[in-house]
């Protein structure tokens, strides 16, 4: 790991851009370390810049204490994109600007970015739990395709708060079916970007024998702010 550059917040958060290869990443780290590690993703391949994942991160630092990473996996944020992984994207934009995208369309989309980008969170994972002021067992949050596929593929994440869940590739779908860590499944009642049966649908096919479905009403980005104190008491319960 290579860390490229470091701020300190007023809060005491200790926010570091860093490198493993060619996967470039954040880690927010509290005031106080050792701390068990969240991995945080967003949705859909967008960057780890977003500020709505930035501010979660910061959150479950500066009030939770938590050391948490983010990174561009391939295919998400700034990492080159092939010309058939750009077309891809904008025939999904074009779907979802048009009242949502057919299955084909989605598959072809987040199929292939899951598959590209979990290799790239386990070779973080690797590197951030060498840091001294990073401990496990591991916690995930954010984009629900790729933490169904971490899930399955890494033992050391110990639980699991995920997003929306309306559009999950097939695979995924039925890889839920392994997942037997502790589940928190965040669904907003009115997504217009993730329908709700679908939602409900991958709720009921994970395996977890424990797992939690939080609804609230409004759309994609009405998720009330509480319900990231609610994801730090879940953490609390299974990695401390």
């Amino acid at each position: 790991m290579h860390l490229t550059s470091e701020h300190l917040h007023d809060d005491g958060v200790l926010e570091r851009d860093f490198t493993v290869g060619e996967i470039p990443g954040t880690l927010w780290t509290p005031a106080s370390t050792p701390a068990p590690l969240l991995l945080m993703a967003h949705n859909n391949g967008l960057p780890r810049t977003d500020a709505r994942l930035a501010a979660r991160a910061r959150f479950h630092a500066a009030e939770l204490g938590y050391a948490v990473a983010s990174v561009d996996a391939a295919g998400c944020g700034d990492r080159p994109r092939s010309s058939a992984q750009e077309h891809a994207r904008a025939e999904f934009r074009r779907a979802m600007q048009s009242g949502g995208p057919s299955d084909e369309v989605f598959e072809t989309f987040i199929g292939p970015l899951v598959e590209q980008a979990v290799p790239d969170w386990r070779t973080a994972l690797d590197a951030l739990l060498a840091l001294p002021e990073v401990v496990g067992p591991v916690g995930y949050s954010g984009w629900a395709a790729v933490g169904i596929r971490l899930a399955v593929s890494e033992p050391r994440i110990a639980a699991l708060g995920l997003f929306a869940g309306g559009y999950v590739p097939q695979a995924q779908r039925e890889e839920a079916r392994q997942v037997t860590a502790p589940l928190l499944l965040l669904v907003q009642w009115d997504d217009e970007g993730n329908p709700r049966e679908r939602a409900l649908d991958l709720f009921d096919a994970f395996g977890s024998p424990q797992k939690t479905l939080h609804a609230n009403p409004g759309g994609h980005l009405g998720t009330p702010w509480f319900e990231a104190q609610d994801q730090g008491r879940f953490f609390d319960r299974h990695l401390r």
